[in-house]
């Protein structure tokens, strides 16, 4: 059995889940540069404004020149079809901001959920996927922030139950859920 800091076969899939700022993408990317071969970083960010501009400049500075970084804002299955090869982990950030281009965007939140679920399953290299916990806290007060929170509790739970291991990070540190 694989432990919290590695991922081993047949752990190929792995979700690390964690509130705003918990450390999740720091633990994710930590398992993912030790498991050895190709990284690919599968970035769902946009960028429409300067402060969100920052936060990728800074995710992109934590990572060094071993990192081959694929951008995927919405065709997350096929970036992950794409990169697949088995020597390669490839590190998704993040499940939820994927879920809000879906959301936001002309697309099928449905049908590329499940998309995503079967490009894990055909995948032949490793996968780290992350996401925000997001229905720990209030009710939202507003209907786009309740399908936001309904959608995101949808896909983590696919995901999870598809994954192979499940971290939950709080104040960065892991407690292992699967």
């Amino acid at each position: 059995m694989a432990m919290a800091g590695t991922l081993e076969r047949p752990d190929r899939m792995l979700l690390v889940l964690g509130g705003a700022r918990s450390g999740k993408s720091r633990h994710a990317q930590h398992i993912a540069e030790g498991c050895g071969g190709a990284l690919v970083f599968i970035a769902t960010a946009q960028a429409f404004d300067t402060e969100m501009e920052d936060r990728i400049a800074r995710h992109r500075s934590d990572r060094d020149a071993r990192w081959r970084t694929v951008e995927a804002p919405l065709d997350l299955a096929g970036a992950i079809a794409a990169a697949d090869a088995e020597d390669t982990v490839m590190l998704v950030d993040c499940l939820t901001l994927w879920a809000s281009n879906l959301l936001l965007g002309t697309a099928d939140a449905e049908a590329a959920t499940e998309a995503l679920v079967a490009a894990m399953a055909a995948s032949r290299g490793r996968i780290i996927l992350v996401s925000n916990e997001v229905g720990l806290g209030i009710v939202p007060d507003n209907a786009l922030a309740r399908r936001f929170r309904d959608l995101a509790g949808t896909i983590n739970q696919r995901v999870a139950a598809a994954a192979d291991r499940v971290h939950f990070i709080a104040a960065g540190l892991p407690l292992i859920l699967k």
